[in-house]
């Protein structure tokens, strides 16, 4: 599947209203003197490209060449100045300090276990100026073990068609999603392509001892894009640790 494709796919399926909660609860939680953002796991550069707009130097990294491409144009044709680094979020050593890092869309899900959680935690503690602030947000147990069973969601246009459903991952707080996509490729042969994404979450004690071993040594936690503490409801759990 060629890059311009995927992104039409991958923007298609994606809910844009998420990214304008996401900038609002980011600058809600960074201090005025905050200047340069490193954005983990960019995609597409939606949420990085609104950061730009709103007068931070952003630098966005993400695993996957093609989506940095698209994220690229749409810097491009939105006349935002940033940078877009092809990286793993394990492995930061490279791409500089920052004042903040963010991490969203339940990007830190799709790491493997708890040791490359660590490390994550650990690499993002490493880039962070003094008095830097980490935001990110991640499933819910809740969300992972009862808000995915038997999950099922079609799409479809004229272009594409979209499937996408949910089982229970092999592994505590896991879940893991079987996506087709049927994609019109040269004006008329729909090609089938299928992926599956795993994610695991923890619970948020779990998160916290990472972070603390990490060296955040105040980390506040909150439920749904709010300022309010999760409840055992909430669907996402989002974390602002601070480095002292």
């Amino acid at each position: 599947m060629n890059y311009e494709t995927f992104a039409a796919v991958y923007d298609s399926v994606m809910d844009d209203s998420l990214y304008p909660q996401w900038l609002d609860f980011t600058k809600r939680h960074l201090n005025e003197n905050v200047q340069t953002i490193l954005e983990l796991a960019c995609g597409t550069g939606d949420l990085a490209i609104l950061l730009a707009q709103n007068n931070y130097q952003v630098t966005g990294l993400d695993l996957s060449n093609e989506m940095l491409t698209i994220a690229d144009r749409k810097a491009f044709d939105a006349d935002c100045q940033m940078q877009f680094l092809q990286g793993d979020m394990r492995d930061l050593k490279d791409v500089g300090a920052f004042d903040a890092v963010t991490c969203f869309s339940d990007s830190l899900c799709y790491l493997s276990d708890e040791p490359d959680m660590q490390l994550t935690f650990d690499e993002v503690f490493s880039v962070l100026n003094d008095g830097g602030t980490f935001i990110f947000d991640v499933h819910s147990v809740k969300q992972i073990e009862e808000g995915f069973k038997d999950y099922s969601f079609h799409d479809q246009t004229e272009e594409f068609a979209f499937l996408w459903d949910s089982y229970p991952g092999l592994v505590p707080h896991s879940v893991e999603h079987f996506l087709t996509f049927f994609v019109q490729e040269n004006g008329e042969t729909f090609i089938r392509h299928d992926e599956l994404h795993q994610e695991r979450t923890y619970p948020v004690a779990d998160f916290l001892r990472m972070l603390e071993n990490a060296g955040f040594t105040k980390v506040e936690v909150f439920g749904d894009f709010t300022d309010e503490a999760p409840t055992k409801e909430c669907k996402r759990v989002f974390f602002v640790a601070h480095k002292d």
